[in-house]
């Protein structure tokens, strides 16, 4: 009886080690962004495109002080029309 019962805990235990090394459990799935992360993560996403664009601008060095003007214009101009997509898709 003693064996019996000690071949059975032993074959239970080999059996669902086995089985859960076949079969590992699934990691829960990433939680998704809200809406509000989504549109706050593309807003500083394009703040900061627009400071890096704006430095380059103004530390280029062979551009004359007329064409960081324009650029700069042309610049505001682009990104001004993006916010305006960003805050219109709410």
């Amino acid at each position: 009886m003693k064996k019996f019962l000690i071949t059975a805990v032993l074959l239970v235990g080999l059996s669902t080690t086995a089985s859960a090394q076949r079969h590992p459990p699934r990691p829960a799935p990433p939680p998704h962004p809200s809406k509000a992360q989504l549109k706050g993560s593309k807003a500083s996403e394009l703040e900061r495109r627009y400071r890096s664009e704006k430095k380059m601008i103004m530390n280029h060095p062979l551009a004359t002080k007329k064409m960081k003007q324009e650029q700069l214009r042309a610049l505001n101009l682009r990104y001004q029309n993006e916010r305006k997509l960003l805050r219109s898709a709410r």
